[in-house]
C-alpha cells in the first residue's frame, strides 16, 4: 500500500532501545531490499537524537549489504566528537548483528560568514508541467506500466522531469548529455520541525540519482538491463527548505565506468535557493546473473 506523509513520519520516528540505540522499520510497499534514502534518513535521525542545539550539515554514508525490508534494523550511534562548534557522530545500522549501512553525520552550531551561491538554472514551474499519465503517454504502453509502478512504488516522493523524453530508449552506440533536472516532493503536509523536513529531505534525496547515469545509455533504474544498487551516499544541508514543497533537483553523471556511475545532484527551493547538495556512486551491473555484492 503506497506511503503517505504521515506514514513517512511514523517511519522516521525511530523506537529507542538503550541508551544510543534506536529501531528503525520498513514499510510494506513492494520494495525487495530496504530503500537507501530510508536507511539514510532513520540513520540521521538517530544521530540527531544524540545532539542537542546543532543541526546537521553534512553525511556521508556507505551501503554496505541490501537490508531485508521485512526485519528491523538496529541503528547504533557512537559519539565520536563533541567539539566547541563541531559535533560528530558514526552510526552503525545492523540486520541479525550484521552491518549493512554505516553513517557519519557532521553537526556545527549556527554562525554568521560569507553567503554565495550558484544560481538555480530556469525552470518552468511544476504545476506547468505534464501529470504522470500525459507525460509517460508517448512512451509505449509497457514503459508506462513500468513507470507507474515504480511511482506507485516510491510514494510519497512525488517528481515531475522535465524532459520525460529522456526515458525513451536510444540507438546502439548512442549517447545522452548525461544530466536531467526534476521538480521533487513529499506528497502530503509534513510537521513544520525542522528535523522532520531535514530527514525527508535525506529520504528522498537518494531517488533518481542513478538513473540520470543511466538515462545518458538509454537505460532506465526500472527498465529490468540491470543490477542497480546504491554504493555510498554525500549529502551536504546548506539552508533550510521544506521538503513538502517542490524542489529543483538538478543532476548530472561525471563519469561511468567499471560497472559503478557517477552522479551529483543540487538541490534548490521555488525562490532558487540552493537548499543541499548531494552525491553517489552505484552499481550499475548488466544483468548476467550475478549477485548484487
Amino acid at each position: 500500500m503506497p506511503l503517505t506523509a504521515a506514514d513517512l513520519v511514523a517511519l522516521l520516528d525511530i523506537e529507542p532501545a538503550g541508551p544510543d540505540r534506536f529501531v528503525g522499520r520498513s514499510p510494506h510497499n513492494g520494495w525487495r531490499r530496504v530503500y537507501g534514502g530510508q536507511a539514510v534518513a532513520q540513520a540521521l535521525v538517530a544521530a540527531s537524537r544524540t545532539v542537542e542545539g546543532r543541526a546537521p550539515h553534512s553525511l556521508h554514508a556507505y551501503f554496505i549489504l541490501p537490508g531485508n525490508p521485512r526485519e528491523p534494523i538496529l541503528f547504533e550511534v557512537e559519539r565520536v566528537r563533541d567539539g566547541p562548534s563541531f559535533t560528530t557522530r558514526r552510526v552503525a545500522a545492523r540486520q541479525r548483528g550484521q552491518a549493512i549501512f554505516e553513517l557519519s553525520a557532521s553537526f556545527h552550531i549556527a554562525e554568521e560568514g560569507l553567503d554565495r551561491q550558484f544560481p538555480a538554472p530556469p525552470a518552468p514551474e511544476p504545476e506547468r508541467l505534464a501529470d504522470l499519465a500525459a507525460a509517460t503517454a508517448p512512451l509505449g504502453e509497457k514503459a508506462q506500466k513500468r513507470l507507474r509502478t515504480l511511482f506507485e512504488r516510491i510514494q510519497p516522493i512525488e517528481f515531475r522531469p522535465l524532459d520525460f523524453a529522456r526515458y525513451a530508449p536510444l540507438a546502439a552506440g548512442e549517447v545522452r548529455e548525461p544530466r536531467q533536472a526534476l521538480w521533487i516532493r513529499i506528497g502530503g503536509a509534513l510537521p513544520d520541525d525542522p528535523a522532520v523536513h531535514r530527514a525527508a529531505l535525506a529520504y528522498l534525496s537518494d531517488m533518481t540519482l542513478l538513473d540520470t547515469a543511466l538515462v545518458a545509455h538509454g537505460h532506465t533504474v526500472s527498465g529490468g538491463h540491470f543490477r542497480i544498487a546504491s554504493l555510498d551516499h554525500a549529502l551536504w544541508l546548506h539552508r533550510p527548505c521544506r521538503a513538502d514543497d517542490w524542489l529543483l533537483y538538478v543532476q548530472d553523471s561525471p563519469n561511468a565506468h567499471g560497472a559503478r556511475g557517477l552522479t551529483r545532484g543540487l538541490i534548490y527551493t521555488r525562490a532558487g535557493v540552493l537548499a543541499a547538495s548531494v552525491a553517489q556512486e552505484g552499481l550499475m551491473r548488466p544483468i548476467e546473473g550475478k549477485s548484487f555484492f
